[in-house]
């Protein structure tokens, strides 16, 4: 006679809810590269991280990723214990969440999605890979409409079109413009004998200086600073102004500046996100999906009290928090 098995099956996908879609742009988006599922997928992780590796493992792309959804479609963990589980599997290597900027034709708008690994990954390949997906986060300029190809005729005329009459020709545009004023170099010059009577010039002597008083304006000096940089300084008589201020154009001519580079800070579409504190960043400064201060209060091994009478309950506490972790 047949042995009937009484031992209680396992918890089955099929009386977990139905799992929720993310909004679009949103969700589950597995790496390309991932070797085919198997039994022993997930066999080195502790109990609750195989069950919730499992579970995210089978949904499709596009699925909410929330610790709430998460919790609400699965029947065994609550919010605190799948939160808890996605940061190990962020450890394990397995998934790691980011803010990606889209663009929905109205402007740029971020989403958070979950990249998700059947196989664990190192920080190196993780970083290696948002770097790459961040070009395909970058919205794309619009392409422009692409004509016909050379070898399909023209469309024929309409030969009932009445016939366009030539245009007129064109008269000669009379010259309407006024004649431009006196330079800022010009104008400065032709102040100087106001600023001071011993630098005097005449209007021949400003149209001959202009071009040297045009250089300092070209070199970022203004008629302030032109004025006072000529006449400073100046000796009780001046025998001939316009040597003079020809001298000091050409002995005080200011540097040549050039003007500074614009140098923009690049425009990122991709950020991860801390799948502890949830604060954003690049990439490479995160490690096992964690930014550096959840790293670094991460606890160790070398912060375990040392085994003594009264502290073996402590001590456990703490192993089982590293295994959760």
């Amino acid at each position: 006679m047949a042995t009937q098995n009484l031992s209680p099956a396992p918890p089955s996908q099929a009386r977990s809810a139905p799992y929720p879609k993310a909004s679009p742009g949103y969700g589950k988006r597995a790496v390309p590269g991932q070797r085919p599922p198997a039994a022993d997928d997930f066999t080195f992780l502790p109990e609750r991280e195989r069950y919730i590796a499992g579970y995210v493992d089978t949904l499709p792309d596009g699925a909410a990723m929330g610790i709430k959804s998460l919790a609400k479609c699965q029947p065994l963990y609550g919010q605190m214990a799948v939160g808890s589980a996605l940061r190990a599997l962020a450890v394990a290597g397995h998934l790691r969440q980011v803010r990606c900027a889209v663009s929905d034709g109205d402007g740029i708008r971020w989403v958070t999605r979950t990249f998700w690994s059947r196989t664990a990954r190192d920080n190196e390949w993780w970083t290696a890979f948002l770097t790459a997906e961040e070009t395909h986060c970058a919205p794309q300029p619009p392409v422009a409409p692409v004509g016909p190809p050379p070898w399909v005729p023209a469309e024929p005329a309409a030969t009932d079109a009445p016939e366009t009459p030539a245009p007129a020709p064109a008269l000669p545009q009379q010259r309407t413009d006024e004649p431009q004023g006196p330079s800022p170099a010009y104008l400065a010059l032709a102040e100087l004998g106001r600023t001071d009577p011993r630098l005097v010039l005449s209007a021949a002597d400003c149209t001959a200086l202009e071009e040297l008083a045009a250089q300092w304006f070209a070199r970022g000096a203004d008629a302030n600073h032109l004025t006072r940089a000529l006449t400073a300084g100046l000796p009780e008589a001046v025998d001939s102004p316009v040597g003079f201020v020809r001298r000091r154009l050409v002995d005080k001519l200011p540097p040549h500046l050039p003007t500074p580079a614009t140098r923009t800070a690049p425009v990122r579409h991709l950020m991860i996100e801390c799948t502890d504190c949830g604060a954003v960043g690049r990439p490479e400064v995160f490690r096992d999906g964690l930014c550096g201060p959840c790293y670094r209060s991460t606890p160790t091994t070398a912060e375990l009290p040392t085994p003594g009478p009264g502290v073996q309950a402590h001590v456990q506490r703490l192993r089982e928090q590293l295994r959760a972790r």
